[in-house]
C-alpha cells in the first residue's frame, strides 16, 4: 500500500509574532503549493533525499546559491526529528506499534524559508502518513503542541504555535494562546471561522528574501523572557489587534450578508471586500509597523510593504519575512499590485483557502 498525504502553507492574517508569547492571532492555510510526503512498506526503513537535500553542485558558486535559497539545511532532519517524537509519543502512552519497516520521501512546492510554514507542512505531513500506516490516533487539541515539539525539542529551533494550529485544523482559524488557557487545559483556544469571511486578501513573496523563523524568534524570545517592556507592549498590542481584526470581520459580514445566503451575489461580495479593505488595513498596517519599531527588518523586506503600500493595499508578513499577506480594495487595486510587484521579481497571488487539516481522516480526530 503507497500512503500519500499533504500539508499547506499557512499564512497568518493578524497577531503574529505572538503566537509563541501567549498572544492571539488569526491564520489560514492555502493550497496554491503543498507538500506531498509518500510512505510505503519496505524491508529497511529509509528515508530518501529531495531537491533541498542535494549535497551535488555544479560549482562552488552553484552551492553557495543553493544555500542562499534553502539554507544549510534540507527536510530530511524535519522527517527524522517526526519519526522519533512520533515513536515516543507512542512509547510512552503505551502504543505498540508492529515490526513493519518503510520507505518515505517528502516533495514540496512551498517557496521555502518566507514566512510560509513550510518547514511546519513537512512534519505535518510525515506525521498524517505516520498515523495512517499504523494505525495511530491523536487528540486534534494536542497536535499543534505534538508538531512544534518536533522542531523546538528536537532541533532547537525556536517557534510558536500558530502554524501547527493552522496546519492540524485547516481553513481559517482564530487562536487565544493565553496563558490561563494553558494552565487549565494545556492547550490554546481554537476557533475555525467561515472562509467566506475573508475577500479581498493577497499574498506577495520574492524567494530572494528567504530568512529561517529561528533568525525572528531567537531574538524576541531573549528580549522577551528578559522582560523587555517594549516586547511585552508589542505582545499585548498584537492580540488586541486580532481582537478588533476578528469584530470587523464578523461586523462586516453582518452588513453585507454574505453569510446568510448560500448564492454568492457578486455586487454584495465585491462591497464586502471593499468594506473590509478600508477597515481592516490600519489595523493590518500597525501590525507590520510595531513589529518593524521593535524587531529588525531587512531593507529589502521592508521596501516589498512600501511598495504594496503605495498602491493603496495594506501589507504585513506572513511569517517571519520574505512574503507579505493583506488586503487591496477591488480588482483594480489587484492588477496594480500584480503589475507594480511583478516588475520588482516579486509573485502576487490571490491565495485559495483550504480546508484540509487532519479533519479529513476520521482516525486523526482522536
Amino acid at each position: 500500500m503507497i500512503i500519500s498525504t499533504y500539508a499547506y502553507p499557512r499564512a497568518a492574517l493578524i497577531g503574529n509574532p505572538s503566537d509563541g508569547y501567549h498572544g492571539k492571532t488569526i491564520a489560514f492555510l492555502f493550497d496554491d503549493y503543498r507538500v506531498e510526503v509518500t510512505l510505503y512498506e519496505s524491508p529497511e526503513l529509509e528515508i530518501l533525499a529531495a531537491e533541498r537535500d542535494h549535497s551535488r553542485f555544479a560549482s562552488l558558486r552553484d552551492l553557495v546559491n543553493d544555500v542562499g535559497s534553502f539554507g544549510y539545511y534540507g527536510g530530511i532532519r524535519l522527517i527524522k526529528a517526526t519519526l522519533k517524537k512520533f515513536y515516543e509519543y507512542c512509547a510512552h502512552r503505551g502504543i505498540e506499534l508492529d515490526e513493519r519497516n518503510f520507505t518515505i520521501r517528502y516533495h514540496t512546492t512551498i517557496p521555502i524559508r518566507l514566512g510560509m510554514a513550510g518547514s511546519s507542512a513537512i512534519i505535518a505531513a510525515t506525521t498524517k502518513a505516520l498515523f495512517r500506516f499504523f494505525g495511530v490516533s491523536m487528540p486534534k487539541e494536542l497536535l499543534p503542541e505534538f508538531l512544534l515539539s518536533v522542531e523546538t525539542d528536537e532541533l532547537a529551533i525556536s517557534a510558536g504555535l500558530q502554524d501547527r494550529v493552522a496546519q492540524a485544523y485547516g481553513g481559517l482559524v482564530f487562536m487565544d494562546f493565553a496563558r490561563e488557557h494553558f494552565d487549565r487545559q494545556g492547550y490554546g483556544v481554537y476557533e475555525k471561522l467561515d472562509p467566506r469571511l475573508l475577500q479581498n486578501v493577497y499574498v506577495a513573496y520574492r524567494t530572494t528574501l528567504a530568512e529561517g523563523s529561528e533568525v525572528l524568534h531567537n531574538d524576541m524570545r531573549g528580549r522577551y523572557d528578559a522582560g523587555d517592556p517594549d516586547i511585552h507592549h508589542a505582545v499585548d498590542r498584537w492580540a488586541d489587534l486580532t481582537v478588533e481584526y476578528r469584530r470587523v470581520l464578523d461586523e462586516a459580514a453582518a452588513e453585507h450578508g454574505v453569510l446568510e445566503n448560500s448564492r454568492s451575489d457578486g455586487r454584495r461580495v465585491e462591497a464586502y471586500g471593499a468594506t473590509l479593505h478600508a477597515r481592516l488595513s490600519p489595523l493590518i498596517n500597525e501590525n507590520y509597523d510595531l513589529r518593524r519599531a521593535h524587531l529588525p527588518v531587512s531593507d529589502a523586506n521592508h521596501e516589498m510593504v512600501l511598495a504594496a503600500r503605495r498602491i493603496g493595499a495594506s501589507a504585513k508578513f506572513t511569517g517571519s519575512g520574505g512574503a507579505v499577506v493583506g488586503t487591496y480594495a477591488d480588482s483594480r487595486m489587484l492588477q496594480a499590485l500584480r503589475a507594480d510587484l511583478g516588475a520588482r521579481g516579486i509573485q502576487v497571488i490571490v491565495p485559495s483557502i483550504v480546508d484540509d487539516g487532519f479533519g479529513e481522516l476520521d482516525e486523526f480526530g482522536g
